[in-house]
């Protein structure tokens, strides 16, 4: 099973990326996922299940660890190609 995560952490800063925020990226680009996409309003990551479910454990712990008040997710099932 394939699985795309949408994430935000929070409080914003528009100036400059906060700690929470730089973490939770280093938590995705360093993850073994197939396609990541970090951004200023919004992130995605994409891969394999227990990738994206790993990923997610640590990016929220970390995140919180640092300073994050909220952390919002969203979770999707990706179609396998050819399904």
């Amino acid at each position: 099973m394939r699985l795309r995560v949408e994430f935000t952490t929070e409080p914003f800063d528009l100036d400059e990326a906060p700690p929470h925020a730089v973490v939770a990226r280093e938590v995705v680009q360093g993850a073994a996922l197939d396609a990541v996409d970090v951004g200023p309003f919004g992130n995605t990551a994409e891969g394999g299940a227990e990738a994206v479910l790993a990923a997610v454990d640590e990016l929220v712990r970390e995140s919180l660890r640092v300073g994050a008040t909220r952390v919002s997710l969203q979770i999707n099932v990706v179609p396998e190609d050819g399904a």
